[in-house]
């Protein structure tokens, strides 16, 4: 291998040094400026593992030749010391210009360019909570323990060019009672399925994919249906519409319904959104805001629950009547990068079709931070958490409930290649209430 590689490098080299009429002769069609091809060989040079033609430029939006291009991949290929993600890229690139690097000694095998269309990744997860809610009395504390394994499959497949079809299928099961959820038996679901193309400056996903929204989660961190557009370079704008189930949401699991109303799980809720982010690897600040809408007779005579394990029983959803079928939240998030190690956050977002419940907010400091293909990285964070149940509808909870305020502490690290621990732990109260919830939280992902 190491002689096939010298044996690349040796001809690139001669290649790059030669007269501009063998430039001229050579037979291969140019590569367009909207090329795949140009977005992972720039994130090659940024990282310092490829260096475009010599001075650190491609020249503009010049269209190049695959030669040009091949020969770029052949010094890529000949680096040992590139992380996982680069490697990804070089392999990528290597099947794309498997015919160009054959000519100069590289050989990529059909078997090779083939297989390099459907990738799989996942992971098989161990997730322990312990839950623990002061009763309406404050007699003492409700405790809720959950012991989760979850098993995860990620395939990935290139389509052409500029699209791929993804797809997500977990399967879970709970160790304290070995079995399942919902009707005890253990299961695997198709989580997300979707076709995803990319274009210069504009993106598009279609089918059911990953919603998580850009303050960190403060709303929403889960699926949607539907379509989305992203368009832009520093400045991006998100568009996309479609249905939300929230029958299994923090939304639904806090709440219960007055009157003869339909449920989340009898109608699941339309959804618009809009976002604007600015947020630039180089830059040490981002930000941005988002507008959400969302429809459902769910909405209609919401209140919160009368059980031992929710914060807030019997805060209506909307003063009076309830009679309000929607939701409209919007949101603005700031950080900044200190340095390569420290970065500090905040996010605020509001429902301001909700009477109570109706806001929520955090502020985080984070330092440093895990990275799976890297024994030994670690990173620990702290921060602040609001999150009122009516705005909160599907937000990121960990070690923190929906419905209650207070600090968050967490830490992660990385024992061995790919397998990455984190613990968090929750202190605060109930919003309405004030009555006393902790939560301790530990994790481990073994990723493939």
């Amino acid at each position: 291998m190491k002689k096939t590689l010298v044996s690349a490098l040796t001809t690139a080299i001669v290649v790059g040094a030669a007269s501009t009429t063998f430039a001229a002769a050579n037979p291969f069609s140019d590569v367009p400026a909207d090329h795949w091809a140009y977005d992972a060989v720039s994130q090659l040079a940024a990282d310092g593992v490829i260096d475009g033609y010599g001075d650190s430029t491609f020249q503009g939006d010049k269209n190049i030749t695959r030669y040009e291009m091949a020969q770029m991949v052949a010094k890529a290929m000949a680096k040992t010391d590139v992380s996982a993600q680069d490697k990804a890229l070089i392999d990528k690139l290597a099947a794309e210009f498997s015919d160009e690097l054959n000519n100069l000694g590289v050989r990529v095998s059909n078997l090779e360019r083939n297989a390099d269309k459907v990738k799989w990744n996942g992971k098989m997860e161990y997730t322990y909570a312990s839950n623990r809610i002061e009763n309406e009395t404050k007699s003492h504390k409700e405790k809720t323990n959950s012991n989760e394994l979850l098993f995860r499959l990620e395939p990935s497949a290139e389509v052409n060019d500029h699209w791929h079809v993804n797809a997500r299928i977990d399967a879970k099961t709970y160790m304290n009672t070995d079995s399942g959820d919902d009707d005890n038996s253990d299961n695997a679901k198709l989580k997300r399925a979707y076709a995803q193309g990319d274009y210069k400056n504009f993106s598009t996903q279609l089918g059911k994919f990953g919603l998580y929204t850009p303050e960190q989660g403060l709303v929403f961190d889960d699926e949607m249906s539907g379509a989305k557009v992203t368009f832009g370079k520093d400045l991006k704008a998100s568009l996309y519409a479609g249905r939300l189930n929230l029958s299994d949401s923090a939304l639904a699991y806090n709440t219960e319904k007055s009157g003869n109303g339909r449920t989340f799980r009898d109608d699941t809720p339309d959804i618009e959104g809009l976002t604007l982010q600015y947020d630039v690897p180089t830059s040490k600040l981002s930000g941005g805001a988002a507008y959400y809408h969302l429809s459902s007779d769910g909405f209609k005579g919401l209140t919160g629950k009368a059980s031992h394990d929710t914060l807030n029983p019997g805060v209506q959803y909307k003063n009076g009547a309830n009679n309000s079928d929607e939701a409209n939240i919007w949101s603005l998030n700031l950080g900044y990068n200190f340095d390569g190690t420290s970065r500090i956050s905040g996010a605020y977002a509001q429902n301001t079709e909700a009477d109570n419940l109706d806001h929520s907010w955090q502020a985080f400091y984070n330092y440093k931070g895990a990275q799976a293909e890297n024994k030994n990285t670690w990173g620990a964070y702290a921060g602040y958490r609001y999150l009122g149940t009516y705005t909160s509808i599907f937000g990121t909870q960990d070690a923190q409930v929906v419905g209650a305020k207070g600090w968050e502490i967490g830490a992660d690290y990385t024992p061995f290649k790919n397998v990455v621990a984190s613990a968090k732990y929750f202190n605060g109260k109930g919003i309405e209430s004030d009555r006393d919830a902790q939560t301790l939280w530990g994790r481990v992902d073994f990723l493939f």
